[in-house]
């Protein structure tokens, strides 16, 4: 069996929140689910943008 393609894959997710709630807790939950049920090599936060209310 050949080696398997590796993609980066860039997702854009837009989150309504709770002022006391931060980008970066908020990206390191989606990272752990994103982890944990696609078995991904690894996920990150490249950048964030808060917009104001």
């Amino acid at each position: 069996m050949g080696l398997m393609p590796r993609t980066d894959l860039h997702i854009k997710v837009t989150v309504d929140h709770e002022p006391e709630e931060t980008a970066e807790k908020l990206a390191a939950e989606i990272i752990r689910t994103v982890e944990k049920i696609y078995g991904v090599r690894g996920a990150e936060l490249s950048n964030y943008i808060t917009h104001p209310e």
